[in-house]
């Protein structure tokens, strides 16, 4: 069974095109334009493995969106307008996986989510590469 991607925002012509991309890559996608349908499409079937939210929903805000998918571990990538470093901190302290500030390359939205969660086959996602440690030595950075 293919696995699927929520995506969630409102405007059409962004979530079709994020539609097509994934499709084409053996997805299935749900989209949502309202924070509300984007709530509701988590609990029915199939269950995304992943979702790809808008911070700014004509109805609420994409943070709730990303609370609820993180209730059931399925894993966030927040999508915004407003691409500020604080912002962005926001979305991945409230635990996004991932953050795109709009536009995003369609290369940039592929790599995330194949790092996020494989491919639509199954395949394992890439491992997480994670900074050093505070007290690692760091690689051409000498005092």
């Amino acid at each position: 069974m293919t696995r699927a991607i929520l995506v969630v925002d409102d405007e059409r012509d962004l979530a079709a095109t994020c539609q097509r991309l994934l499709s084409r890559r053996g997805w299935n996608v749900v989209t949502a334009g309202t924070r509300e349908a984007a709530l509701t499409a988590l609990t029915r079937a199939p269950r995304p493995v992943l979702a790809i939210v808008d911070r700014q929903l004509p109805d609420g805000d994409g943070l709730d969106v990303l609370r609820a998918a993180r209730a059931i571990d399925t894993p966030v990538i927040m999508v915004t307008g407003y691409g500020s470093a604080a912002t962005r901190r926001l979305a991945l302290d409230e635990g996004a996986a991932g953050f795109l500030a709009k536009p995003f390359s369609t290369q940039d939205l592929l790599e995330l989510v194949r790092r996020i969660v494989g491919d639509a086959s199954g395949t394992a996602a890439a491992p997480a590469i994670l900074p050093p440690a505070p007290d690692a030595p760091r690689p051409g950075i000498h005092c």
